[in-house]
C-alpha cells in the first residue's frame, strides 16, 4: 500500500516552477566558501582543521549562513568570535585582502548554460541563495544562463534560510505544490518543509557524512537525493 502510494505521488510531480539553491546546486563551492571558511578557523584560532569537521557545523540547522557557521566554530574552539567578527575575517579569505586574490576567484559553475536554458523551455525558473546580493552578482552577472531566472532571491532580499521566506517570495500566491526547490543543505530542506515546497535533495555518493545527511534529508520529507542537478530531467522523466 505504502508503495502504491508512493508511486501515486511521483505520478502526480508534475512541477510548473523550479527553484534552484546555488551554492553546491550550482555552483562547486569546494574551493571558495568550503575554503574560506577552513582557512578563516585557522586564521582565528591558530588550529588546523578539515574538510570532514567543516562538514559536521554545515549539517547542523543554521549554518547555511557560513560566517554563522564560521562565529559558532570558532567560539567552540575556545576563540570567542561574533557574526561581525566572523564575517569581516572570512571577507578577507573570500574576496582577498592586501593585494592578495581571493577564494571567490575559484568559482566554477558545474551546471552548463544549455542546460538552463532546456529547463527554462519546459518551467519558471528561480534561484532562492543564501549569498548576498554581491556575491551573487560576481559570478552570476557576466554567466548568460542569468537571464532565464524570473526571481533571484539572496541573503539581502528574504530572511535567512531555513526561515521559507525566500520561498515565499517567489511564490506569492501560487500553490506551493505547483514548484519543486532543489537544494544541498539542511536549511534548504527545512525552508522547503516551512514553505510546503516538494524538495529534491542534491547529494552524492561520497560526500562527507553522506549516510547521516542522506537519513536526515529523507526525514525532512526530501523526494529523492540526486548527486547532481544535472539528473533532474532524468529524475522527472521517471517520476512521471
Amino acid at each position: 500500500m505504502a508503495g502504491g502510494t508512493r508511486k501515486k505521488m511521483k505520478k502526480k510531480l508534475r512541477p510548473e516552477i523550479l527553484i534552484f539553491d546555488v551554492d553546491g546546486v550550482l555552483v562547486d563551492v569546494r574551493g571558495t566558501y568550503w575554503r574560506s571558511a577552513l582557512e578563516t578557523v585557522r586564521y582565528i584560532t591558530g588550529k588546523r582543521v578539515t574538510y570532514a569537521e567543516l562538514h559536521r557545523w554545515k549539517s547542523k540547522p543554521g549554518f547555511n549562513d557560513d560566517w554563522s557557521m564560521v562565529s559558532a566554530w570558532v567560539s567552540s574552539l575556545g576563540h570567542p568570535t561574533s557574526y561581525e567578527e566572523a564575517r569581516a575575517a572570512f571577507e578577507r579569505f573570500y574576496w582577498g585582502s592586501d593585494g592578495k586574490p581571493g577564494n571567490v576567484r575559484n568559482e566554477k559553475l558545474i551546471v552548463t548554460p544549455r542546460q538552463i536554458e532546456k529547463w527554462a523551455e519546459n518551467f519558471e525558473l528561480n534561484l532562492f541563495t543564501g549569498r548576498t546580493r554581491q556575491e551573487f552578482s560576481f559570478t552570476f552577472e557576466r554567466w548568460p544562463a542569468t537571464k532565464y531566472f524570473r526571481t533571484i532571491v539572496t541573503m539581502d532580499d528574504a530572511k535567512k534560510k531555513p526561515h521559507p521566506g525566500g520561498l515565499e517570495k517567489i511564490l506569492g500566491e501560487r500553490d506551493p505544490a505547483t514548484a519543486l526547490y532543489l537544494g544541498d543543505n539542511i536549511d534548504d530542506a527545512l525552508a522547503a518543509r516551512d514553505a510546503g515546497v516538494p524538495f529534491l535533495a542534491i547529494i552524492a555518493p561520497g560526500e562527507h557524512g553522506y549516510r547521516q545527511r542522506a537519513a536526515r534529508f529523507r526525514a525532512l520529507g526530501a523526494l529523492a537525493l540526486l548527486p547532481r542537478a544535472n539528473e533532474l530531467s532524468r529524475y522527472l522523466k521517471k517520476a512521471n
